[in-house]
């Protein structure tokens, strides 16, 4: 069968099953659809998890995991401010989490340090009244980030200057 030979009924159908087929695609379409009460809820859950995991539970971190929340935000309605609020919602999870159990990973800051530019690139082309909660959270961020080492605080206090 052809999408393009599908009906009404048949592209419903479609739907519906793709519906039940996983919580992913649930949480897709309810985001797309606006079905969610705060759309962003769901993706700041998985970010939470993969980023700052219950350590006592033995769970691990998983930038990829993390980073993949805002990709599919982005694909299922992908509005630049909701983009941006999850990008800063990231940097503060890892910094929080960091801060928290004295984490030292070189791998989780370089991908702190790209999703910081992402989230910094992001805020830019936002409207004004916009932008100035979100730097001031990732002023914020920066700020927590000089708890650490590998030069992480050097690097935020670059990529802020540049923007």
């Amino acid at each position: 069968m052809k999408l393009i030979d599908c009906d009404q009924t048949g592209l419903l159908d479609l739907v519906e099953d793709l519906y039940a087929a996983s919580k992913d695609n649930q949480t897709f379409l309810h985001t797309r659809f606006g079905l969610n009460g705060d759309a962003l809820e769901p993706y700041k859950t998985v970010i939470t998890r993969w980023l700052w995991p219950d350590i006592d539970k033995n769970q691990n971190t998983s930038v990829a995991k993390a980073k993949k929340a805002i990709s599919d935000y982005t694909k299922a309605i992908g509005k630049p401010a909701d983009i941006a609020e999850l990008s800063v919602f990231y940097c503060e999870q890892a910094a929080g989490f960091c801060y928290d159990v004295g984490l030292q990973d070189e791998n989780y800051f370089s991908a702190w340090v790209r999703m910081f530019e992402q989230a910094l690139k992001g805020i830019a082309v936002l409207p004004q009244p916009q932008q100035k909660p979100l730097w001031k959270r990732l002023d914020a961020v920066r700020e927590m980030s000089h708890h650490f080492g590998y030069g992480l605080g050097d690097e935020l206090d670059g990529l802020l200057a540049q923007y």
